[in-house]
């Protein structure tokens, strides 16, 4: 006897499959957890942001699963059919490119679908640039806000900061190393004295933080000849001050 609890409606007799919200490293292939590869072995299909890049996670462990894009372009359509697939019976994994689907990557609009229609959503936990630059930020806010990637156009991007800077929490941003030193210097002008930990490719083999007040990491990053890697900022609600004062 079956029944569907949980986000969809209660229905008799229907097959009630997984799907698994898989992170995946967001550098250092050994950050993947033994559980999630566990899972991908056991699953018959691994739904990818990219499948390419998903393959090649997938090979150095040897893994051999089927695969179907759903990135953010196709998502509300691949979703559908990977949907109709757990209908059928089949557990499902869902990887983005790097890190924790659904944090700034696709994966909300599978979750919905596939939690409405009665399946079980279960995530894998694992690497995530917002939890890892959160842990080593030295941060004492009760209060940290996901913000994820700004907008590029200046004042959008100038807007939502300033609303961030005046919201009385910390937050984190995600930026590309085209426009970081942009995010940085509007940073400082609406606020220089603000504490801040940048992480800038985490896990990998060029691993840097600095700490220090927005101000300061901008003339640090100023004075290098190019900016390299993906970048994520912990901004405090606070000024930069010696720890205990």
């Amino acid at each position: 006897m079956n029944f569907i609890l949980g986000g969809g409606s209660l229905e008799y007799g229907k097959t009630v499959s997984t799907l698994y919200i898989v992170a995946s490293p967001i550098g250092n292939l050994k950050d993947i957890s033994l559980r999630a590869l566990d899972i991908l072995k056991s699953v018959s299909l691994a739904a990818c942001e990219d499948t390419a890049r998903s393959l090649k996670l997938l090979t150095h462990f040897g893994i051999k699963v089927k695969l179907l894009s759903c990135r953010a372009a196709n998502e509300r359509a691949a979703a559908e059919r990977l949907v109709k697939k757990l209908d059928d019976g089949l557990d499902i994994a869902y990887l983005t490119d790097a890190g924790t689907p659904a944090l700034s990557d696709p994966g909300a609009v599978l979750v919905r679908l596939a939690a409405s229609s009665g399946h079980k959503v279960i995530p894998i936990p694992g690497a995530s640039a917002l939890s890892g630059l959160v842990s080593v930020a030295g941060g004492f806010d009760k209060t940290v806000v996901f913000e994820g990637f700004l907008s590029p156009k200046s004042g959008r991007r100038r807007s939502r900061l300033k609303e961030l800077l005046d919201g009385g929490a910390a937050f984190v941003l995600y930026e590309s190393p085209f426009r970081i030193l942009k995010l940085l210097a509007d940073l400082v002008e609406f606020d220089g004295n603000r504490y801040v930990c940048m992480g800038r490719e985490m896990t990998k083999i060029h691993e840097e933080y600095l700490r220090g007040s927005a101000a300061e990491i901008l003339r640090v990053l100023e004075a290098r000849p190019e900016q390299k890697g993906e970048f994520s900022l912990f901004v405090s609600s606070g000024a930069a001050k010696p720890v205990g004062v």
